[in-house]
């Protein structure tokens, strides 16, 4: 698919814009909008007005409850991966699935700010509705790939998508930062829970706003006819597909690889705070780690996309691989024992490594494993791989506390996850290389 149809003028300070058709912009840009769910809900901002909500209750072990609402948020949206991937399979109704689980993301966010701190178990239940319909409405996402671009610019657009949704996720955090912290500080006369139920709308906003031109410009171009009672046939379907896979080694052998190394991304993005944290790295400098790893993320991205044009995605894979066995090599050397001066510099050099593998890594699986599955099917296809990524670091953070409580030093639990790359990257070996794909498909 070429630029056959200029991009609208809306936006134009956008870079990259004027490579894109209409349809491209208009995907990348979603990640850009849904983003700013991820910083300010998953990742920061919630669980801070969580645990203020919490203490102001009196309520123990308040993190307990926190992790077994994510938890279940994970399982749930696992399991429904595959349905979803089914059921958009359907033509005409893969849009109308990612616009009711965008309604629910975007509903659980808003809502987040109207909820008293006293009812935080209501809080917990509207954070688990906006966590499935935000994760529900990714899987759908991902699958207008194959609607809105060719093979041969798959990676480059995928790799747009997640570098435009780091910065599209730092600018809302951004914005609602100076209210928290001058608040945090006393600077500002402010109840903090305020201050927090702002970055909800902010977030919200941000959204809505830049979520029009996706709904305005993509829609579903592959897909089967409707059958008569196809939701309980599409069940059906994920059993063909379960088999049809099994029987594809390419692809199969692909997910083994995929789930594992995912396993070991999911692990380290989540316990590296955990691990910040115990190891004496303070909450400010925590905090400005995050903000300059997206940053950081952003340029990374987009050079993966560009490299995997010239080497292929399976080749920009392994380097990625490679930079996270770096990482965990890192990690192996900071001890407790070791100045802060030390640990500060190490911290910020593992931050920055994972920065420039974790968009890379992420755009080019997704972007191959659209190239190397049957187009017709991408949507039954893409439920499955998404049941590997929603599942990821179960595995990882079993090993870390495993080998943390053995140990006693968490910076062995960080290292051991490179068992994970290393046996991925075996596997890894035996996929096909997107360049062959690709150049038997022009002849």
């Amino acid at each position: 698919m070429q630029n056959e149809n200029p991009a609208p003028v809306k936006f134009a300070w956008i870079p990259f814009k004027k490579s894109l058709s209409k349809e491209e912009f208009s995907w990348v840009l979603y990640d850009w909008a849904s983003q700013s769910y991820v910083m300010i809900v998953m990742t920061v901002i919630m669980s801070m007005f969580f645990v203020e909500a919490t203490n102001r209750a009196g309520v123990d072990n308040a993190s307990v409850y926190w992790s077994f609402t994510t938890s279940a948020s994970m399982i749930v949206i696992g399991i429904l991966a595959p349905i979803i991937g089914t059921l958009s399979g359907y033509k005409g109704k893969k849009k109308m699935l990612f616009t009711l689980f965008m309604v629910l993301g975007l509903v659980g966010t808003f809502g987040k700010a109207f909820i008293p701190e006293a009812w935080w178990p209501v809080m917990l239940a509207v954070y688990f509705v906006s966590s499935v319909g935000y994760a529900g409405n990714t899987k759908v996402y991902d699958t207008f790939l194959v609607d809105v671009t060719d093979n041969k610019r798959m990676n480059w657009v995928s790799s747009l998508g997640f570098a435009f949704g780091y910065i599209g996720g730092a600018i809302p955090f951004i914005i609602s930062l100076p209210l928290v912290v001058l608040v945090l500080l006393g600077v500002i006369d402010m109840d903090i829970m305020i201050a927090y139920r702002v970055a909800f709308g902010i977030a919200t906003v941000w959204w809505l706003i830049f979520m029009r031109p996706f709904m305005k410009n993509v829609q579903q171009k592959i897909g089967t006819d409707v059958e008569p009672q196809y939701v309980r046939k599409s069940f059906i379907r994920i059993w063909t597909t379960a088999k049809e896979i099994a029987q594809q080694k390419s692809i199969l052998i692909f997910l083994i690889a995929f789930f594992l190394y995912s396993d070991g991304v999911g692990t380290i993005i989540r316990m590296a705070v955990i691990f910040g944290a115990e190891i004496g790295i303070d909450e400010m400098t925590l905090l400005i780690v995050l903000l300059v790893t997206q940053f950081v993320a952003m340029p990374f991205a987009v050079l993966y996309g560009k490299l995997s044009q010239k080497y292929g995605a399976k080749f920009m894979i392994y380097v990625a691989i490679g930079t996270y066995c770096v990482v965990c090599g890192i990690a192996l050397f900071m001890s407790p024992t070791r100045s802060d001066a030390q640990l500060r510099a190490l911290f910020w050099g593992l931050a920055m490594l994972i920065g420039t593998a974790q968009g890379g890594i992420q755009a080019l699986s997704r972007s191959y494993f659209a190239r190397i599955i049957p187009k017709e099917k991408s949507n039954e296809y893409f439920g499955f791989y998404n049941v590997c990524s929603r599942f990821a670091s179960m595995i990882g953070t079993a090993m870390f506390g495993v080998i943390a409580m053995i140990t006693g030093y968490s910076h062995y639990g960080i290292a051991g996850v490179a068992v994970l790359f290393i046996v991925s990257a075996m596997i890894f070996k035996f996929v096909p290389n997107d360049r062959t794909l690709l150049t038997e498909e022009s002849s």
